[in-house]
């Protein structure tokens, strides 16, 4: 099911460069002294990070000014946005934020300051977000989270197991591992946390929304996601997979006893397991996701976010320079590894800066080497104004599903978040055709 969607009394912005609007509320430039350039971000101890940049650029001087985290940041420069004043010149903005942002007329169109020219350091899939699948460009990528699986070797290696590499394969070893022991499960399915789902989804060539010209499409209920719940429901039904929820005390203690014996995960799972399980570490690994097509490797993106200049910036240009060392240049980069801990989402850079595995991951020297190989595989995937509606509807009508069991409860819930996506983007000034 395809619905289409034109831009109404928002007007949506996309290849065209958006509109400058209000009072920048930065200061600096021009004869008196340097650029100074205001920065919201979370990202721990990116301080550091421009630290080196100021010193390297006395004449552009960038200032962090830490937010609590991306929801909070967003919502204050969506406030600044329609006051006409008080944004700063970079935000920190995870993917799925840029099409809310967008619409708003927050974001410049960086392709005019020559931001074009990074784009081959960057899987297609990560350039998409930042693009939203037109001429213009929205920000500059600086981590992403593509979808790894993670498995308790010992016990597959105790089982005579081998490593799923389709999900056909997934699901027999989830039948295999669960008949050995009832108490263990190859994994879960998570009904809280969107954006894992959302990554299952991109890896089977979903993309929820779609962009032609001014018109918007809902693409939810549609083959890839509905192959996606069909599986998951199935293997729930069955009883074979896990249904608890991610991050609950039960789920924690599971990956500690060895009742969770994989984890569908991003390539920062390393230090969530350290964090939870660390009696475990030496007994994971990681391996690219299960396939549906194995001549056509394919993962997602749980996470990520990138660097964008605010249209209430005096100074895009310099602020375009900055967004684009900060995430491509050698030196940046290694310090955003060493500093913020971040996966880079330059390809090349990403090679340079990781040369040995995270600590939980001691005993697989090639760790990054796999998430490299995953990393260049992230499906294209555009996400709409109201991704946070979507994201709402998942948790509650997969919530219903996983305590129904039933396979036909997850295919009804994709009906519904498709509905419930619609009808809120209708509300917001959207014209459906």
């Amino acid at each position: 099911m395809r619905t289409s969607i034109r831009v109404g009394a928002v007007a949506m912005a996309t290849a065209a460069a958006l509109l400058m609007s209000g009072c920048s509320a930065n200061t600096g430039g021009g004869d008196d002294g340097p650029v100074e350039l205001n920065y919201w971000a979370w990202a721990p101890n990116l301080e550091e990070v421009v630290d080196i940049w100021n010193a390297e650029n006395p004449d552009i001087q960038v200032t962090v000014q830490k937010q609590d985290g991306g929801d909070p940041a967003i919502t204050k420069l969506l406030t600044a946005i329609k006051a006409g004043s008080g944004a700063p010149d970079l935000i920190q903005a995870e993917y799925q934020k840029i099409p809310t942002l967008v619409s708003s007329d927050a974001l410049a169109d960086l392709s005019e300051y020559g931001a074009g020219d990074v784009q081959d350091a960057f899987a297609d899939g990560v350039w998409d977000s930042v693009t939203l699948g037109s001429d213009a460009i929205y920000a500059i990528p600086q981590d992403s989270g593509p979808m790894m699986f993670f498995y308790r070797a010992d016990i597959l290696e105790q089982l005579g197991l081998a490593v799923p590499t389709t999900w056909d394969e997934y699901a027999d070893v989830a039948r295999a591992v669960h008949a050995a022991d009832p108490a263990k499960y190859l994994g879960t399915f998570s009904s809280n946390d969107a954006g894992w789902f959302t990554g299952m989804a991109q890896q089977a060539g979903a993309s929820w929304w779609g962009i032609d010209g001014e018109a918007w499409s809902v693409d939810i209920a549609e083959t890839p996601t509905e192959t996606v719940a069909g599986y998951w429901g199935g293997l729930v039904e069955e009883g074979v997979i896990d249904n608890k929820p991610m991050y609950t005390p039960e789920w924690n203690a599971g990956l500690n006893n060895g009742e969770q014996v994989g984890w569908l995960s991003a390539v920062w799972a390393p230090g969530v397991l350290g964090g939870n399980a660390a009696d475990t570490a030496g007994l994971w690994k990681a391996a690219p996701m299960p396939q549906w097509d194995v001549d056509a490797p394919a993962t997602g993106n749980w996470g990520g976010s990138s660097t964008a200049v605010t249209t209430q910036s005096d100074h895009p240009e310099e602020a375009a320079k900055f967004a684009t060392w900060l995430n491509t240049d050698a030196e940046a980069v290694q310090a955003l590894v060493t500093t913020a801990g971040i996966y880079p989402a330059d390809a090349e850079q990403a090679k340079a800066a990781l040369t040995s595995p995270p600590e939980f991951f001691s005993n697989q020297p090639d760790f990054y080497e796999v998430a490299a190989e995953v990393a260049d595989t992230v499906s294209p995937f555009t996400y709409g104004p109201n991704v946070n509606v979507a994201y709402s509807a998942y948790n509650d009508e997969f919530a219903k599903a996983a305590d129904a069991k039933t396979q036909s409860a997850f295919l009804d819930a994709v009906t519904a978040m498709q509905k419930i996506t619609t009808d809120d983007m209708k509300k917001s000034g959207f014209t459906v055709e």
